[in-house]
């Protein structure tokens, strides 16, 4: 078995006879907001994106936003102050991004599905004192005024930028956010950011396994992050910057969409917004008019999608954000001719930090050795390790344990303490890995994903992948619950959202008779539940701790 020390992946750098560098350093010293303003005087005239039937140019789009800086710095908003934002994929979002960092501020972004907690928690922890949201949030936001710091309250609709541009409603106690932008010069403040050290934004992880924490990414962190994504696209480039078009059906606000946006931005691409990234029908429609270059999605989206049949289309597809059923990744490419490029990183990382280069060369007509169901190759001068999850040294080769990552992209640390939540700069991920003999990784499940069924591990990821084998199961989970009549251990349940079609045609012992056939005994579930929707998290992840936390619920009440 090859070692970790040998850098496999350094072996595998390669598109066809395109050999990728193994280094991107030194990565550039600039901030994130200039990006924009780079492509702007480049691209003054290219769409920067396409929202409810109207185009807003880069030219513009930059005008818009330099307003916007001024009225922030105007507010009284200075270097380093907190500004948050509780908006959907809209131009708004891209106007406030750009905005907040152009005044010098460190951008907040919040879900839009978030509740009263959820928001107390976040902007107060973050210490924002203004608040850009839609009129649809406007409720809410008030309602946690007094359990906040928030002082000042930007509103816009989610038709401002449409082709109706209907008149803004002018509501006491709140800014109109176009009234703000017209009556301002495109003069933002000057500030000295240092890339490497002043924060571009402030993001709270999802909360999927336990409480939210403020994770703090750089400029520079951003900057690289985008250097990844163009260092395995590089070969297209030609063709690719400031020509074509990508689709964002995933949440700005999750940092997998913001990064997508910003690297759009870098690039010049127009990008096609959608509102409700679970509206799959809108997607799917845009996806057969407009055919973009590319387009990213999370592997739920893909599961509809295939679910829906796309069709033949020539567009780049990536998935991050959760792990893709190799099921579902042979499905879309046999109905679209086209691979998925799987890619991974979290929220602490800014970005990705693995990426899966044996789909990508398909898309470049080169030819390569499919790795379905891998995350891929560790990205440049990313440096990673596996831990044994028994010992806590590091695994021999060949073995599973926790993956570990270093980089100039892994975050600056959990708000508001440099290095907090690493080790020597190393991040524990909370992902059990394998690597293959060419440095290919593979997620075998979360560690806290993980089942004890009488001693024995149980990757419950491994029984996700073989439910979505089933020809009826439309979208399946599985997770490990307490066995009540053995402490310490668990028993399998398994949860069913089956295709339309076989709605009341599969049971539960089908079910588990085709797990019986794929997996070893203690790893089949023993119970199933069949469910018309599954919980998702806000980048439509299935939720697995609520459904773990529905199950221990129903079974203390039966206890009691």
């Amino acid at each position: 078995m090859v070692s970790l020390a040998d850098k496999p992946w350094l072996r595998s750098y390669k598109l066809g006879p395109y050999k990728l560098p193994q280094t991107k350093q030194p990565y550039p010293r600039m901030t994130v907001n200039s990006l924009l303003e780079a492509t702007a005087a480049e691209y003054p005239d290219n769409p920067a994106c396409f929202y409810l039937g109207n185009e807003m140019s880069y030219k513009d789009l930059k005008l818009e936003a330099d307003r916007l800086a001024a009225a922030l710095a105007a507010l009284g908003i200075k270097k380093g102050d907190k500004v948050a934002t509780i908006l959907p994929n809209c131009p708004q979002y891209l106007i406030g991004d750009f905005g907040i960092l152009e005044a010098g501020a460190v951008h907040v972004p919040c879900s839009v599905l978030h509740r009263a907690a959820d928001l107390i928690y976040e902007i107060g922890d973050s210490g924002a004192e203004t608040v850009i949201c839609s009129e649809m949030s406007l409720e809410l936001v008030n309602s946690i005024k007094d359990k906040t710091k928030i002082k000042r309250i930007i509103l816009t609709s989610l038709m401002d930028y449409s082709l109706e541009k209907p008149e803004a409603k002018q509501i006491p106690g709140t800014y109109q956010i176009r009234d703000l932008i017209a009556s301002h010069e495109p003069k933002p403040p000057e500030v000295e950011i240092d890339p490497v050290d002043d924060l571009a934004v402030l993001v709270f992880t999802g909360g999927a396994t336990g409480l939210p924490k403020g994770v703090m990414l750089t400029h520079h962190n951003r900057l690289v992050a985008i250097t990844h994504i163009i260092w395995y696209i590089e070969p297209l480039k030609v063709g690719v910057k400031g020509k074509t078009s990508i689709m964002m059906p995933i949440p700005l606000f999750h940092q997998y969409g913001h990064l997508m946006m910003h690297f759009a931005v870098y690039w010049g691409l127009k990008i096609y917004l959608l509102p409700d990234p679970r509206d799959i029908d809108t997607l799917f429609q845009m996806l057969t008019k407009y055919r973009p270059f590319m387009c990213a999605c999370v592997p739920t989206q893909y599961s509809r999608l295939v679910s829906k049949g796309l069709g033949r289309i020539n567009t780049m597809f990536m998935s991050g954000a959760a792990a893709l059923a190799p099921e579902i990744a042979q499905k879309f490419k046999q109905q679209t001719g086209m691979p998925i490029t799987e890619a991974y990183g979290l929220t602490e990382t800014g970005g990705g930090t693995h990426i899966n280069l044996s789909s990508f060369s398909k898309i470049t007509g080169f030819i390569a050795a499919e790795k379905l169901g891998s995350i891929g190759l560790p990205m440049p001068d990313t440096e990673v390790k596996i831990i044994d999850l028994e010992t806590n040294e590091e695994a021999a080769p060949g073995k599973e344990g926790e993956l570990w990552v270093r980089g100039p992209q892994v975050m600056k640390g959990y708000w508001p303490e440099a290095g907090k939540g690493l080790v020597d700069g190393w991040l524990a991920t909370g992902d059990v890995v394998r690597m293959d003999d060419v440095g290919y990784f593979y997620i075998t499940d979360r560690v806290k994903d993980m089942a004890n069924v009488s001693g024995l591990k149980v990757y419950t990821r491994l029984v996700d992948d073989v439910l979505y084998e089933h020809p009826a199961v439309a979208d399946g989970v599985a997770i490990g619950i307490p066995d009540p009549e053995r402490p310490g251990s668990d028993r399998i349940k398994a949860f069913i959202r089956l295709k339309p079609e076989y709605e009341g045609k599969v049971t539960a012992e089908d079910i588990i008779g085709h797990c019986r056939e794929k997996l070893p005994p203690y790893s089949v579930p023993k119970f199933v539940e069949f469910r018309k929707e599954l919980p998702l998290t806000v980048t439509e992840k299935i939720f697995k701790r609520q459904l773990r936390e529905e199950e221990i619920a129903k079974m203390k009440a039966q206890a009691e």
